[in-house]
């Protein structure tokens, strides 16, 4: 007698049901505007659409892998994940690869960038740190915290790779503040980080000074420095109202643009879409952030809420810094647009955060049922 199989449905539908639906599409959504910018932006560049959908693919598995894993297991892997990231990271300072003036990869069998780990593993390390001292914080935890963020951060700042540093810096402040971080301590900082901008200006590079230059008078360099800058606010001012039409911006296709693929890539998107396309964008990124600090507020353990505020988080930070620095309120880092912008590490690091917050909600759901 022959058992008869179940539904091809059925037996799909439990690996399914680890992606959030809310998250899912406004994730689809939000990389479906980047695709069609792709297209356009990348003519000149055959190949980079196929190549995105390739890394969109890589995306997702790691969110479905991300996903199925419990935050149990997340908190387990903080220390280890940490602790191998800032060896790759000290590895990288004494023998790593030097690319364009910095020395930011390491060879270990295949060419790995250690600091896009750090993305991930210091929320994951922080989130570990508070979760242990649970109801017995004091001062001294925040100092500890504060030594466990700075580290791997220096060690990636004078890579130098200051978009990367400045990211997984706000990744761990964002742990610490949601920790409980007093604001007295808060408006401490802050004065004192005001304070030392004399002192941080002269260590930093040449060309870390001339952006910020670049960021007050573009105009004082137009065919230099400034270039970049004064031509992405061109594209975005052009597109008016409604854009001037997919395929259709001149900016982009005469090749005024720089990087139009990977960091300016919101320069061609508001060149072609306008003030209304934008409005939607920023309503879908609204929408990521909202979903992810809904799955934050419902987490049941003081880990899971740091890790998914954090994450969440990180994307509103991606997403600020990156429509901040092409519209000309910000100075020029590399920091990619979050599911827009062309590149492998960068959407699959998103993609790992996106499948751990889906992760915090599935288990959520699983521990009330």
């Amino acid at each position: 007698m022959s058992l008869q199989r179940p539904p091809l449905w059925q037996i799909i539908k439990p690996h399914l049901t680890v992606f959030d639906g809310a998250l899912s599409l406004i994730v689809f959504l939000i990389l479906s505007v980047g695709i069609v910018t792709l297209y356009s932006a990348g003519m000149n560049f055959p190949g980079r659409v196929e190549d995105q959908l390739r890394n969109i693919l890589v995306a997702f598995v790691v969110m479905w892998i991300a996903a199925n894993v419990s935050p149990q297991l997340l908190l387990r892997l903080a220390v280890p994940v940490y602790t191998v990231g800032v060896t790759l990271l000290i590895a990288v300072a004494l023998f790593g690869i030097i690319k364009k003036g910095s020395r930011r990869w390491l060879n270990i069998g295949m060419v790995v960038q250690p600091s896009e780990i750090m993305k991930i593993a210091m929320p994951l390390m922080l989130a570990w740190y508070f979760q242990k001292r649970e109801g017995m914080l004091r001062w001294d935890a925040f100092v500890v915290a504060a030594i466990l963020l700075l580290i791997p951060g220096f060690l990636i700042i004078r890579q130098p790779d200051l978009g990367t540093g400045l990211l997984v810096l706000a990744a761990g402040f964002y742990v610490i503040f949601f920790a409980g971080l007093p604001w007295k301590i808060l408006a401490g900082l802050f004065v004192a980080g005001a304070a030392s901008l004399p002192v941080v200006w002269s260590f930093m590079h040449d060309y870390q000074r001339q952006r910020v230059m670049m960021l007050i008078d573009p105009t004082s360099d137009p065919l230099g420095k400034g270039f970049h800058i004064i031509q992405s606010t061109i594209a975005i001012g052009s597109g008016g109202v409604t854009g001037k039409g997919w395929l259709m911006g001149t900016q982009t296709h005469l090749e005024f643009i720089p990087e139009r693929t990977t960091d300016f890539i919101f320069s061609v998107y508001s060149e072609e879409f306008g003030l209304i396309g934008n409005i939607v964008l920023l309503v879908l990124y609204l929408l990521l952030i909202g979903r992810g600090l809904m799955i934050t507020a419902n987490a049941p353990t003081l880990f899971t809420r740091l890790l998914g505020g954090a994450i969440t988080m990180i994307f509103f930070t991606y997403a600020f810094v990156n429509m901040g620095m092409v519209s000309g309120i910000l100075p020029v880092v590399g920091v990619p647009l979050p599911f827009m912008s062309y590149g492998g590490t960068a959407l699959v690091t998103l993609g790992l955060g996106a499948g751990i917050l889906m992760s915090i909600q599935r288990h959520r759901k699983l521990v009330q049922s």
